[in-house]
């Protein structure tokens, strides 16, 4: 169901994209705005794995330098049956990880020296499991792809608020448009796009739970782990930027309310519910 609730997403995002070009920039303002967002997260797709590694401070170990933690992950990756990924280990008490990496092949799993500090074992497996399930699926390309088509909107709206300012709103006339209809698009179409976008990445760490939950043999190992997680993050908040959030298995930027509708992570509640009931019902 997440997979379908994801490729519905990416269909309807794609829909957007060819209304608000349309409606603002015609099909060459379209494909202007689709060729600049495919450059930018074409470079971020190849290189964001090493942007965010060293944001973080983040140093690459090798199982001599962590035998249980690396022993660990080697574990997990043989039982998900793909490739062993690098492993860093990120300066930081606030417990967090992430997975990064444009393929199987070339993947990395980061984990904070909090987390392995507050985590039984079995916590830790059912986590680093969540972040090897995201390279399995592949969620890195998919991210890029939700993130291109949303930044292609972003650029038509930019483009439509300086015709409006100088007077280009006169050719979408003659197309059919009209400026009133161009700006009530400029407005709605990046806002309905971040929206999508960020349901897009609800459902993959769904999906990421599942998955970590198939691989590690027991969904109450990550909803433990993931009580801890909240808890601790509320105390120990990490400094991490807006652009990264949704890479970490517990969003370490905090907002309710409205907010939430804006937020890359699911209520912690509700992924906890899930895994509980997967537990349970032994269907996973």
């Amino acid at each position: 169901m997440n997979a379908l609730k994801t490729t519905l997403l990416l269909a309807l995002l794609t829909v957007l994209l060819v209304l608000a070009g349309g409606a603002i920039g015609g099909k060459s303002g379209m494909t202007f705005a689709l060729v600049m967002a495919a450059v930018m997260n074409f470079v971020s797709y190849w290189f964001s794995d090493r942007i965010v590694l060293a944001m973080y401070g983040a140093k690459q170990v090798t199982e001599a330098e962590q035998p249980g933690f690396y022993g660990l992950v080697r574990q997990l990756s043989i039982q998900a049956g793909i490739p062993m990924p690098k492993v860093y280990i990120i300066p930081s008490e606030t417990p967090n990880a992430f997975a990064t990496g444009r393929n199987p092949q070339n993947a990395a799993v980061a984990a904070t020296t909090g987390i392995m500090r507050i985590l039984t074992r079995e916590e830790l497996l059912g986590v680093m499991a969540h972040e090897l399930s995201h390279v399995k699926h592949r969620d890195i390309l998919i991210s890029s792809i939700a993130a291109t088509v949303a930044g292609a909107i972003t650029y038509l709206a930019n483009m439509a608020q300086w015709a409006a300012m100088f007077g280009g709103h006169r050719d979408r006339d003659e197309e059919g448009g009209g400026l009133f209809g161009m700006l009530v698009m400029a407005i709605v179409a990046p806002i309905a796009a971040m929206l999508i976008q960020m349901a897009i990445s609800r459902s993959r760490e769904y999906e990421a739970d599942r998955g970590g939950a198939a691989v590690s043999g027991d969904p109450l190992h990550l909803a433990s782990a993931l009580r801890k997680l909240q808890m601790a993050n509320q105390q120990i908040p990490m400094e991490a930027s807006p652009a990264t959030a949704h890479m970490f298995i517990v969003n370490p930027l905090t907002g309710g309310g409205i907010l939430s509708l804006f937020s890359t992570h699911p209520p912690m509640e509700e992924r906890i519910r899930r895994l509980e009931e997967m537990a349970y019902s032994r269907r996973f």
